[in-house]
């Protein structure tokens, strides 16, 4: 069955400490309010502090208001005083804020311009000596001889707020999922007081929340004393920054696979939902990330109880471990390469797309990557098909002119006047290099391998549809036909695109094929036919796999047997540079392939640059 909340072990053979810097830090994963107030309560009882200062410090969305309620009856059941300030009192107003990321914003409805704020751009100018003189003032007035008072600073900011100066410090964080999914329950952007719809919120988010809060985060925590995973609201799970640490390092060396995330769409079909059990009430799946690291979360599992995190916070602190020496070179901190689903199984097609080249993107937008694509056929129902490049006829001038009367008119176009169309065939794929249009027809499953970013998306045709907020969904065309490469017709492609798989490597029945490899992509798509065993290394660079048919596999160390993971057809897995030397084990009664990839040792562009 497909794991939905893949669990990745924490293996170690001796308790991994609290570490000596959380007061009063018990060891390993704490379940919770009691484990999280517990520390608080011993502090209050040694007698030797006349005023303890407590941070809550974490992200947007994190269910802060359940925790400070609960900590408020028990200090105060004790017989405690308890003051309480809001990082909000001191965050600039909505209207503020919107002047100031204006150019952030945009006055576009899909894209804007990523920030390069810190976490002093959401608050007043001097809100750091506000905050001292409230808590002076608040102190003075409240003073209760012989007894301790508690003085807890809340919201996100806060340990910046009070410049650190606190006696027990927690972060609470949650995933970007989570956060998605209170957006649509109504929660507002950071500081702002309105927003347009969903996809405004996301838009900020992705512009201007996220770079600056996730920065943040990894500032900070290495000086906060505890970690809470708030991502179930009433069971929270706390440990201690040391000890989560000591956690990241150790999954860090074996392979890893995130907790899949799931969204509908327009044009979504039935297959994902079905096969992985999606709530009913969804019309359909579109998306499955597995993984995007930014967007995805990782669930670890240490002495039978389970923490989740951001894959960002993995990836801060053992990126050298995950990605190696060369691709740390290229790209930092950050994850390269992505695989997602798009399903069209009894849903629509895509949109008509493109997506933009390196310069325009880090020009335009201030965006990291751009968005190299492929699409590797892994079910289809039907006759199917794969839009892609254009046809010999089509010129710039016909095309523009066609896809921008069918918006004014609202009369539909005949798309392979313009795009090719091919007929799709499973286990094919299909390169996308950037200006090259392209979608996927409907009826199909689609494993995208692509390289890190998934929303500079330039729809060209939409077929005059509406997005499920029922508003006509955003069309790019300006932006399109900036990028378009128009040599990019039928010979070419057929030539270029559409690669025929070539024997790579063989072990007895065992065979490794390049499916995909070019020199404007960063990424190579390899596929491997399993009948038993298959012996691999990962020479030191990060290699991703998805089983792509057959029933299960095992992948282990041949180092240390006692590290292997075990996946089923459809699931995801990174094995990290460090890992070496490993074998992949048929468990099943039929053969299997698996999708292979990683960065092209071709690629040697550095995506740090500026």
């Amino acid at each position: 069955m497909f794991q939905k909340r893949p669990v990745n072990p924490v293996r170690v053979h001796h308790p991994i400490p609290p570490g000596s810097e959380a007061p009063f830090a018990e060891p390993g994963l704490q379940h919770g309010f009691d484990a999280i107030i517990a520390p608080m309560v011993s502090l209050a009882e040694q007698g030797l502090r006349h005023i303890i200062r407590v941070a809550f410090d974490g992200t947007h969305g994190a269910h802060f208001q359940s925790l400070l309620q609960k900590t408020l009856e028990t200090l105060e059941n004790k017989g405690y005083t308890v003051l309480v300030m809001g990082t909000n009192s001191f965050v600039n107003t909505s209207e503020k804020l919107r002047r100031h990321f204006r150019q952030n914003i945009t006055d576009n409805r899909s894209f804007g311009y990523f920030t390069e704020g810190t976490i002093e751009d959401y608050f007043r100018p001097y809100a750091k000596h506000e905050s001292s003189i409230s808590m002076t003032d608040v102190i003075e007035a409240n003073q209760t001889p012989g007894f301790p008072t508690f003085i807890i600073t809340f919201g996100p900011g806060a340990y910046w707020l009070g410049e650190g100066k606190f006696d027990i410090t927690y972060f609470l964080d949650v995933s970007r999922e989570y956060q998605q999914a209170e957006y649509k329950q109504g929660l507002l952007n950071f500081g702002f007081s309105w927003n347009r719809d969903d996809v405004e919120k996301y838009k900020i988010s992705l512009f201007v929340e996220w770079p600056i809060f996730e920065t943040y985060r990894k500032k900070i925590l290495d000086y906060v004393h505890y970690y809470i995973d708030m991502n179930q609201p009433s069971e929270p799970v706390l440990t201690t920054t040391y000890t989560l640490r000591q956690m990241i390092l150790n999954v860090a060396k074996a392979p890893m696979r995130v907790k899949p995330f799931f969204a509908p769409g327009v044009w979504g079909g039935q297959f994902l939902k079905e096969f992985a059990d999606l709530p009913e009430n969804w019309a359909n799946c579109a998306w499955s990330f597995e993984p995007i690291a930014p967007e995805n979360s990782i669930i670890l599992e240490y002495e039978d109880k389970q923490i989740e995190l951001p894959f960002l916070t993995v990836m801060h602190y053992e990126h050298p471990s995950i990605l190696g020496e060369r691709l740390v070179k290229l790209f930092g901190d950050y994850f390269p390469i992505r695989f997602d689903y798009l399903d069209t199984i009894n849903g629509s097609n895509l949109s008509v797309q493109v997506h933009p080249k390196q310069e325009y993107v880090r020009n335009q937008f201030n965006e990291f990557m751009t968005q190299q694509e492929s699409y590797y056929i892994m079910e289809k129902k039907g006759d199917t098909t794969v839009y892609l490049g254009l046809t010999e006829q089509c010129t710039k001038e016909r095309f523009y002119e066609g896809v921008q009367t069918a918006q004014e008119t609202g009369v539909p176009i005949q798309l392979t006047d313009y795009v090719n169309a091919y007929a799709a065939e499973k286990g094919e794929l299909y390169l996308i290099p950037t200006g090259t249009v392209h979608a996927s027809g409907k009826g199909n499953l689609v494993l995208e391998i692509s390289s890190t970013t998934w929303w500079f998306t330039f729809k060209i045709y939409d077929y005059l549809r509406k997005g499920l907020d029922g508003k006509p969904r955003p069309i790019n065309i300006d932006h399109a036909f900036e990028n378009i490469d128009f040599y990019k017709k039928s010979a070419w492609v057929e030539e270029n695109l559409i690669p025929i798989p070539t024997l790579l490597l063989a072990q007895g029945d065992n065979e490794e094929y390049v499916l995909g490899q070019r020199d404007d992509l960063l990424f190579y798509v390899h596929r491997v036919h399993l009948h038993n065993t298959w012996k691999d290394n990962t020479e030191d660079e990060m290699v991703m796999y998805n089983l792509v048919e057959g029933e299960q596999v095992r992948i282990v160390s041949c180092v240390d047997e006692s590290i292997f993971v075990e996946f089923s057809y459809a699931e995801s897995y990174i094995l990290p540079a460090s890992f070496g030397e490993y074998k992949i084990i048929n468990l099943g009664n039929k053969p299997c392939k698996l999708i292979k990839a990683g960065v092209s040792k071709a690629w040697d562009v550095s995506l740090l640059e500026t």
